[in-house]
């Protein structure tokens, strides 16, 4: 018998970022995948990551600049973050310069035309040290910068536009492994959707916080209420249901809201009917963190819209 999930009347409540998104290539699958980790290193949450950073999509030879296997990969930081360009454009100089430039064979290109840019092409190529050049390739403006191995080649300008961080979605299960096998099939049906990344290892983060604590030094902790190993110790306070002694998260960042609520209806079609999970819920804060809600269920979401 199909096992029928239910998803909860709720919504997942989203905040606006600013984001970046770059191509990276690479002379092969092995390389571009080592520049694409390194360069998303660290980068799970921003409680206490500089970004939040994913692969979107590869891409094939034929649709790069290069005419050799590339990747998309976006990082995302809050808007509501002070000195959020200046913020951004230190993530980018960092990750690009240290994680992609130091990769054999890696080249970057800006992946999103805006009229907001930062130059960095410019300050990533003192690294050559006076031989770096500007040149045209494959139709584009670009630096050069003579490194050890051959050239570093990167755009001139990476454009930076408002995007969506924080979708998100609960799965509860009757034991952890139930509770693991949802998320990762949730994930990996979100990344399907081209424009989204998941941040966290595997797309799957075991430990939602709350913000603030009893702690004066943290402004996020463990959220209590859904540990299902204190559900006895809180009794009444408890959010866990009965049945329940896992709950894994995946969060959605993505180009807008409409593609990151599509990534979620993607991830809530794939685990639907999975056996062992017994509820699909979802992390919101009445408005306080984010003014984008996504509804679980599609018609709460288009009447939403109507309104």
């Amino acid at each position: 018998m199909t096992n029928q999930v239910e998803i909860q009347d709720t919504y997942a409540e989203a905040f606006r970022s600013i984001y970046a998104e770059v191509l990276i290539t690479a002379r092969d699958r092995f390389w571009l995948d080592h520049a694409v980790n390194a360069c998303t290193g660290h980068a799970s949450s921003t409680i206490m990551c500089d970004c939040e950073a994913g692969l979107d999509h590869y891409v094939d030879p034929a649709d790069t600049p290069d005419g050799r296997i590339g990747a998309v990969v976006q990082f995302h930081v809050p808007r509501f973050l002070k000195n959020r360009e200046r913020h951004l454009e230190k993530v980018l100089l960092a990750r690009l310069s240290q994680n992609i430039l130091t990769c054999p064979t890696a080249t970057v290109y800006d992946h999103l035309p805006s009229d907001t840019y930062f130059k960095l092409g410019k300050k990533i190529a003192y690294f050559g040290d006076g031989h770096q050049f500007r040149d045209n390739r494959n139709g584009m403006p670009v630096w050069v910068i003579p490194i050890m191995g051959g050239e570093f080649v990167l755009s001139r300008r990476f454009g930076y536009k408002d995007g969506i961080m924080g979708g998100n979605l609960w799965f509860m299960g009757e034991d952890q492994e139930h509770a693991i096998d949802a998320a990762l099939q949730a994930a990996k049906a979100a990344d399907s959707t081209q424009g989204v990344v998941t941040t966290f290892p595997g797309g799957v983060a075991a430990s939602a916080s709350k913000a603030g604590s009893k702690y004066s030094f943290l402004f996020a902790s463990t959220y209590e209420k859904f540990c299902p190993t204190l559900k006895e110790k809180l009794g009444e306070q408890s959010g866990v249901p009965a049945g329940v002694n896992s709950i894994m998260e995946i969060i959605i960042n993505g180009r807008d809201l409409e593609t990151v609520a599509k990534a979620t209806y993607n991830a809530l079609d794939a685990t639907s009917t999975l056996p062992g999970l017994k509820l699909i819920t979802a992390g919101n804060y009445g408005g306080r963190l984010g003014k984008s809600f996504i509804y679980l269920r599609p018609e709460l979401n288009q009447a939403a819209d109507a309104a």
